[in-house]
């Protein structure tokens, strides 16, 4: 029998017949709730939830009044400069990863898609349109297997407002994976890469506008290694960890960032719609 009793107003402590114990502590910090976990494997969180990860909170947003006699002629303490420039909107930011592609190629140029990439390129097109999300703006990495599969999916969409091509999200090495690779790699390349893909997400995965008045759905082409960074940077998960995922030619990947700041990943690397024989992962 389940049963789970209430400690004081903030606290609840849950159990099972069978004597393992679970607990957690629900603690208010400036009007945030945060679930402080036990867990049987004795894991504690070292870092909590930052909720101005982008920047983009409303109290950041805001210039600090000069005095507190200012905060104290407002109506009860109240400062209505925060409502205004507070989000009510979420965007869904839907990232895609190039088809397939000539591993032949000495150059950009020569990494086309293969036939298989662009039947990969072309499903996914198709996949985006039978969800029918209204999508406001496509944007693609200026590399050759990424244009390509941006300029397919295009022909499957219609009425898309911005379309863009961005240089920022070129593949690259974000930061040193942990565990290592089983290759060495110059620190150079995380160092001019990382700085560029980093800026690429603070650029792109953010909160919406208090001027967006509704959901919005954009759509991102670009490249494994970029879309796996942003993932763990967008959930505050250890970016070194993003070596440790893996994403299909064609795949779609899917986040969500709420009004409030948080983001919500709906898929990972999402390729049912590809029949069997269509998968590849290079």
């Amino acid at each position: 029998m389940h049963w789970m009793r209430k400690i004081g107003r903030l606290g609840v402590l849950a159990a099972t017949a069978g004597g393992a114990i679970a607990g957690y502590v629900i603690a208010s910090e400036e009007n945030r709730k945060t679930a402080l976990a036990s867990w049987t494997t004795g894991y504690t969180p070292s870092v909590k939830w930052d909720w101005n990860w982008d920047r983009r909170e409303v109290h950041s947003l805001v210039k600090p009044l000069k005095s507190k006699d200012e905060n104290n002629n407002s109506l009860d303490g109240h400062d209505d400069r925060y409502e205004k420039v507070r989000p009510t909107a979420s965007r869904h930011l839907i990232f895609i990863r190039h088809g397939q592609y000539n591993l032949e190629g000495a150059s950009d140029h020569e990494r086309y898609l293969t036939s298989l990439g662009r039947e990969q390129a072309a499903l996914t097109g198709l996949r985006l349109q039978e969800l029918t999300y209204p999508y406001s703006r496509v944007v693609y990495s200026t590399m050759t297997r990424a244009t390509e599969t941006a300029e397919i999916i295009l022909k499957k969409l219609d009425n898309v407002e911005v379309i863009e091509r961005c240089d920022l999200l070129r593949e690259g090495a974000p930061i040193p994976p942990e565990p290592p690779i089983g290759s060495w790699k110059p620190e150079m390349h995380f160092y001019v890469d990382g700085s560029r893909i980093e800026a690429a997400f603070r650029k792109y995965v953010h909160r919406a506008p208090a001027s967006q008045e509704k959901d919005s759905y954009e759509v991102f082409v670009c490249h494994a290694n970029v879309i796996r960074y942003f993932v763990c940077r967008a959930l505050q998960l250890p970016p070194e960890a993003w070596l440790r995922l893996t994403l299909h030619n064609g795949s779609m990947t899917h986040l969500v960032v709420r009004p409030d700041g948080r983001v919500g990943l709906w898929q990972l690397g999402e390729c049912g719609y590809m029949p069997p024989e269509k998968l590849s992962r290079t």
